[in-house]
């Protein structure tokens, strides 16, 4: 048609190039081949380019299985310096803690400094001390307090920094927790709430929050608590938890309820205690001690004697080789706890490890050494109460003894080296039964509370006492005077306490040797349980 415009169709493709077309497409099919072949190749001499993810934490049994492949399959070597990760740090008064995450080819910690870096470190260096502290079973390591300005970590053997982690504050903290099967509920030691000593608090102003990541809230589990008392709260374990026990738990917090409600941050994973069906020992003894490992020995050997069948040493934060001292003993279990002013928490967790595997928890100091005058036998003594099940706590009471005339440490040991003592007892301390116990676990050191319908029995002087050891020669009593005082305030040279028994009578607040030191608080020569050492051991 007129004005119609034609439309002229393209030409078909000539054979030459639908030839060429043919030919690239073979030349690159066959480099992509050859590349493949290359590749899977060269994987056969040990080369993979595929990621891997690797544990850090290989069982023995994985060694064992990969050092019995052929070579090729073997695993590249380690790198010069094993793999440590710091995993928390706390700040305390006088130092810092640093827990870490070694890797299992580490095989001690002795080669860890203490690392402090400054923000300018192209105009100040960094400085580098050794630890005060530290321990391979609890993976911790304790170095000084950093100077103002300083960021503190760790560097390994190899000179490598760990990178650093923003430390805590100890005052303001979960910091432990234990999962009682005995009701399903967990046990929270938390500081920061400054809850009344001694005293039932609200339970319905806390809650306890589970969570893996607390960045993370919308995952978290909250409960109720069903007690709050000191530095201990109780409240019910989800149900997920439960399921968990054979897992790694996740971590616990308290929450405050109502206007303002806080969280405090937290450490704190559920342990897990061993459960037992039946009762393994009659007596059990738990202490806290600091830098005492040298009065270990003595204390021990002779209560294993009149049959106390096993000790729980908490250790707060000792640097005298304390964990070398007691891995020869048997029967002897140390727990690290690091927390200052802490020993009724501390308490409280013993008197838990200790429910199923103890029908009689005894709570004395290293210095204190259980006497039966009339010889009577303990296990006899405690199976006639435990026959009484409203019996909860037995209260013995408690005989101090003085330098006994000595101005240097008794070659012989405590028992034989001291012999004269105050005429009144002070105070006493308690053996209690942990079945027993109040639920809050409210302790005052020297007794708990019951459970409802339970009573305590005061033990006469003539069946039981306990010889303390309290004013020793000065050398010993000073470093004890230092960490009495530092219980209840932050400085043994703060004007507060004074008169308080846990201050030495007169010595007010200053750490100086009277001059008739050596012949005080001696007011009746005592030496009955000198006599019986004696006659069984012949001297320590």
């Amino acid at each position: 048609m007129k004005g119609h415009r034609k439309w002229k169709r393209k030409p078909p493709l000539n054979s030459s190039s639908s030839s060429s077309f043919s030919s690239l497409f073979f030349v690159l099919l066959c480099s992509a081949l050859l590349l493949a072949a290359a590749f899977s190749t060269f994987r056969l001499f040990g080369v993979s380019f595929k990621p891997v993810l690797t544990s850090t934490w290989q069982s023995p049994a994985l060694n064992a299985i990969s050092s019995e492949q052929p070579l090729l399959l073997q695993r590249p070597p380690p790198p010069p310096h094993p793999h440590i990760k710091i995993q928390q740090a706390i700040s305390f008064p006088d130092s810092i803690l640093f827990f870490i995450k070694p890797s299992s080819t580490i095989p001690n910690l002795n080669g860890l400094n203490c690392l402090y870096q400054h923000p300018h470190s192209s105009l100040i260096p960094n400085l580098s001390l050794p630890a005060i502290s530290s321990s391979i079973k609890n993976f911790f390591v304790r170095c000084p307090l950093p100077p103002q300005g300083f960021s503190a970590s760790l560097s390994t053997p190899h000179s490598k920094s760990l990178s650093p982690v923003k430390p805590l504050n100890w005052d303001h903290l979960v910091y432990s927790a234990v999962l009682d099967r005995r009701g399903n509920t967990t046990v929270v030691f938390a500081k920061g709430l400054n809850l009344r000593s001694g005293r039932l608090s609200d339970a319905n102003r806390y809650e306890c929050v589970f969570a893996f990541d607390f960045r993370k809230p919308i995952y978290a589990l909250t409960t109720t608590s069903v007690s709050a008392a000191q530095e201990v709260f109780r409240c019910r374990t989800p149900p997920s938890v439960l399921n968990r026990v054979t897992l790694k738990p996740p971590f616990v917090s308290i929450k405050t309820r109502g206007r303002g409600s806080i969280t405090l941050p937290t450490i704190a994973r559920p342990e897990i205690l061993s459960s037992l069906k039946r009762k393994k020992h009659d007596m059990c003894v738990c202490t806290m001690v600091r830098n005492q490992a040298r009065f270990l020995t003595e204390w021990i050997v002779y209560h294993s004697k009149i049959g106390v069948e096993r000790w729980f040493i908490y250790d707060n934060n000792s640097d005298d080789d304390i964990e070398n001292v007691v891995s020869s003993m048997k029967s002897v279990s140390l727990h690290h706890w690091p927390w200052i002013k802490t020993q009724e928490a501390g308490f409280a967790h013993c008197a838990l490890r200790a429910q199923d595997s103890c029908n009689w928890v005894g709570f004395i100091d290293v210095d204190e050494f259980l006497y039966l005058p009339n010889n009577s036998t303990l296990h006899d003594l405690l199976r006639n109460y435990l026959q009484n099940p409203s019996i909860g706590e037995l209260r013995v009471s408690c005989h101090s003894f003085g330098p006994s005339g000595r101005t240097k440490i008794p070659s012989e040991g405590v028992i034989l080296g001291y012999t004269c003592r105050l005429n009144a007892p002070e105070r006493h301390k308690s053996i209690i039964r942990p079945d027993a116990l109040n639920p809050s676990l409210i302790n005052i050191v020297h007794h708990f509370h019951l459970r409802e319908g339970m009573e305590y029995v005061n033990l006469d002087s003539r069946v039981m006492v306990i010889n303390h050891y309290k004013y020793q020669v000065w050398d010993v009593f000073k470093e004890k005077f230092y960490r009495r005082v530092a219980t209840y305030v932050s400085d043994w040279k703060d004007e507060e306490n004074v008169g308080s028994k846990d201050r030495a009578p007169g010595l007010g607040t200053k750490v100086v040797e009277p001059p008739d030191w050596s012949s005080r608080f001696c007011e009746v020569n005592d030496t009955g349980l000198r006599n019986w050492a004696l006659q069984v051991f012949g001297r320590f």
